[in-house]
């Protein structure tokens, strides 16, 4: 599949996910970590405009400067921007807009690629004209740098993919904090998305001390976070089979693992009393049986499925009271081919800081992943809510430890 055709359908993917909602389910913003629906396509669509079409093609034309603005994220480099906090404001531009900017967007990196015929595995091909220009106008002449253009270009083009992504994830995620926080529990019809997935695995997996490489290598695309590859020495350890179901988490809150400061951080302790969490997120005790918010709407907790929802807080909380732990993410990568994963996103023992040898990129990219190297943690693995193909067993998501909107779970080591 060439780089027209994965552009296509990951961008066809995105709309996808969102043809259910309602046109007021666009907008709401009930938390400050989620963000309208409407704001990531239109986000997404700026990071193509800005990234690519404004720097690679002369000939393109901005669909509106005031956007600018409102759907930059977070770079710096780039400008101001409406604060994340405000998202929700932003009655206009309205869905229909946005829809439209996607078109006008769509349209240009269509005409952009299909001159380009760039494969994502091949790239033997010259930069189109526009390109072309583009490094005449900024160099003394083509010949010598289009291969490091058409490889930038490349890199920035994967970066894109990889982008909107990330951010269907997020749609997911963040559609599910709204319409669960509605409280009439509306469901998400026509929703493919299984959010209860099933528990695998059985007993744990021995690993020997030895010195393990972590950190991804070879062809293919990466995160920057995910490099440079290096050694790390491991003791002896355990790591489970299978990840913690709903029914042990069950245990933990009736034997009052909520209620006893001793299994918690000093700060997931005070999480715990000023928010006064009792229980997962979305989950809700009606006529003596657990419920939970799932995209089919309410429905009785499985015992059998894999707990999700859970901050690090309370997974190391939950490891306490069993008399385990959360693996670091060495562990957990140098372990990984041993067991399944996929179904939640697993928290670990690591904060999340720069492998040795990272460098950020150059310019607004370098703002991609580097500038948040602190006070978060480490995550492994992927979820029902990723996109298949987009994750690997090196990839580092990152959370501060409070959050839980995302599909997390615990899997225990020891």
């Amino acid at each position: 599949m060439n780089l027209s055709e994965q552009y296509r359908k990951i961008r066809q993917a995105s709309e996808a996910i969102c043809r259910p909602l309602r046109t007021e389910d666009y907008v709401v913003q009930p938390v400050v970590d989620v963000s309208p629906p409407k704001w990531h396509l239109g986000h997404t669509t700026w990071f193509w405009e800005t990234f690519v079409l404004m720097k690679y093609d002369l000939a393109y034309k901005v669909y509106n400067p005031d956007y600018n603005y409102v759907f930059n994220s977070y770079y710096e480099t780039i400008g101001a921007r409406v604060i994340r906090t405000d998202r929700g404001n932003l009655s206009r531009p309205s869905v229909e807009e946005i829809y439209a900017y996607r078109q006008y967007v769509d349209a240009a990196m269509d005409r952009l690629l299909t001159s380009c015929a760039t494969d994502v595995n091949v790239q033997k091909t010259g930069l189109p004209g526009n390109v072309a220009r583009f490094l005449e106008k900024s160099n003394d002449g083509p010949s010598d740098n289009e291969p490091e253009a058409r490889s930038v270009l490349r890199d920035t083009l994967l970066l894109g993919l990889h982008h909107e992504q990330q951010h269907q994830e997020l749609l997911w995620t963040d559609i599910k904090y709204i319409l669960g926080h509605n409280p009439l529990f509306p469901p998400l019809s026509g929703a493919d998305l299984d959010d209860e997935g099933s528990a695998e695995g059985k007993g744990f997996v021995p690993m020997s001390a030895g010195i393990y490489e972590i950190g991804f290598e070879g062809e293919g695309f990466c995160f920057d976070n995910e490099r440079a590859r290096h050694k790390v020495y491991l003791n002896d350890y355990e790591i489970a089979g299978s990840l913690v179901t709903n029914e042990e988490f069950v245990a933990f809150i009736q034997a009052g693992g909520y209620g006893n400061f001793i299994y918690w951080h000093a700060e997931g302790w005070d999480w715990v009393k000023n928010n006064q969490i009792k229980s997962p997120l979305y989950w809700h005790m009606m006529d003596g049986k657990w419920y939970h918010y799932t995209l089919a709407g309410l429905r009785p907790l499985d015992m059998k499925a894999p707990v999700c929802h859970i901050s690090y807080y309370e997974a190391v909380a939950y490891g306490a009271w069993k008399g385990m732990r959360l693996p670091t993410e060495w562990e957990w990568e140098a372990a990984s081919g041993k067991f399944g994963w996929g179904k939640r996103w697993e928290w670990t023992e690591s904060a999340y800081l720069p492998y040795p040898g990272f460098k950020k990129a150059e310019g607004a990219i370098g703002e991609y992943n580097g500038k948040f190297m602190v006070s978060q943690m480490v995550l492994r693995g992927a979820s029902v809510a990723t996109p298949a193909g987009h994750s690997r067993n090196t990839y580092r998501n990152f959370f501060h430890p409070h959050l839980r909107w995302q599909f997390t779970g615990i899997r225990l080591a020891r």
